[in-house]
């Protein structure tokens, strides 16, 4: 961190201080997916089909449905450790935290996509289809996500 500033002509607390600003964007767009799943999935239930789901449905429904969940407070989370350390002078901690939460919320936000995906194709194409279409899905999250980012990370610190 300390040599981007050097570059940037950057304090360390302008470089905090654009931290949390980032993170708190990347926030606002995860939530925002976030949301409309789980606006979702709250009315699922209500609808006249979800009896025929059997075992299989109502099961992936319920692991979209908690991992939504999750997903919703862990990525809320911290806006609320921005806001109980408001003005303590602990932006390190904040940036650490939300970089942490943002990492787990984003996993469990591509859990809630797959399922929800899985359970709806399989009522429309059946399930050997929905399993290669959300494997499909996990394979590029996991890639675009994770392995490029994390490969590129590893390539720039050597």
């Amino acid at each position: 961190m300390q040599l981007n500033a050097e570059l940037r002509g950057e304090t360390t607390h302008q470089v905090l201080d654009r931290n949390v600003s980032e993170v708190l964007q990347e926030i606002r767009v995860a939530i925002t997916a976030v949301q409309v799943l789980f606006a979702f999935l709250l009315t699922l239930p209500f609808q006249s089909r979800f009896a025929d789901l059997g075992t299989f449905g109502t099961t992936v429904y319920s692991v979209t449905m908690i991992s939504t969940a999750l997903a919703t407070v862990v990525l809320i989370a911290p806006v609320s450790f921005h806001r109980m350390l408001f003005r303590r002078r602990q932006k390190a901690a904040i940036v650490q935290f939300a970089d942490r939460s943002l990492v787990v919320g984003l996993t469990l936000l591509l859990t809630g996509i797959t399922s929800a995906v899985l359970l709806v194709l399989d009522v429309v194409l059946g399930r050997p289809p929905a399993v290669a279409v959300c494997a499909a899905i996990v394979l590029i999250a996991l890639t675009t996500w994770y392995v490029l980012p994390l490969r590129r990370r590893a390539d720039r610190s050597s």
